[in-house]
């Protein structure tokens, strides 16, 4: 049975680790996902965007993929179904649809207001069907599913307003960027990211755009109240690196070596070890439970 993700994340924050949120795109990203959470025994958030829900035929599709693997698997984790950067519409569909945990994106809204009346809404809708829901102040930088940000930083005050609306999680903009990071990138702003966790307490904090965070800044950033931090690029470019290698190796002309099943092995072998790799640098290894 897939649960939300309060329990998990509020055990996160008392154990100072964090849970990632993985992305998944089709069948071999969730299954791979799956495999390095139970392998190394991590709870698990595994969370879709609206575009990539859309390129999978719907959130319906989405949640009965993911609760047949779950059971198929036989997994002894506790694993969340997330929706990743919903709007308002995209959040009521994912309720209706099954899902065990949202995320509204307000921080995009003509303004804060809006932001705020919309969170208070679907705060008491997500949690009268026992539905976890995320929430998001400040911006991401880069582009998600073709809505840009600009990567402004949260205000303190207006994440406490948004933590008294009763979320779960909440995702504040510190300098995080989606997408791959950029040379001149400088870096996550801590000064940020203490004057929001002063504001909100033990509330579990969200990290977006993990990809390509140096390693010791991860590690602040969890030191800092941080407990779930999302990873979807970094599976991308290492599929589509292992993929690469395999065509150009020309093993598509042996055998059978054009059969998908073995064509999008390697790059699911790799999606497999940097998940591994990334619940290990989170700290979230072995903490998993039922």
């Amino acid at each position: 049975m897939l649960v939300n993700a309060k329990a998990m994340l509020d055990k996160a924050v008392a154990g100072h680790y964090a849970i990632g949120a993985f992305n998944t795109n089709n069948l071999e990203w969730c299954h791979a996902i799956m495999v390095a959470a139970e392998e190394t025994q991590s709870p698990l958030i595994i969370q879709s965007s609206m575009g990539a829900a859309k390129y999978q035929t719907g959130y319906k599709t989405v949640k009965k993929l993911v609760n047949a693997m779950y059971k198929a698997l036989d997994l002894t984790i506790p694993v969340a179904l997330h929706l990743d950067h919903g709007t308002y519409e995209a959040c009521l569909e994912c309720i209706d649809a099954g899902f065990t945990s949202i995320m509204y994106d307000g921080s995009h809204e003509e303004s804060f207001e809006i932001n705020l009346k919309n969170t208070k809404d679907l705060v008491k809708r997500a949690h009268d069907k026992g539905i976890s829901i995320e929430c998001e102040v400040g911006s991401i930088g880069g582009e998600e599913d073709g809505v840009v940000g600009m990567g402004e930083v949260a205000d303190p005050d207006e994440c406490a307003a948004i933590a008294e609306c009763g979320v779960d999680f909440l995702a504040a903009g510190i300098g995080n960027i989606h997408g791959v990071y950029p040379e001149n990138w400088p870096g996550l702003q801590f000064d940020a990211l203490a004057a929001i966790k002063a504001k909100t307490g033990d509330l579990p904090l969200v990290l977006h755009g993990g990809t390509g965070i140096p390693d010791d800044q991860i590690k602040k950033a969890v030191d800092l109240g941080v407990a779930k931090i999302n990873v979807n690029t970094e599976l991308q470019l290492v599929f589509a690196d292992a993929t690469e290698e395999y065509v150009k190796a020309g093993k598509i002309h042996e055998g059978k070596g054009f059969d998908p099943r073995k064509l999008l092995k390697p790059g699911y072998d790799a999606m497999i070890a940097k998940t591994k790799e990334k619940i290990c640098l989170f700290g979230s290894d072995g903490k998993g439970w039922n």
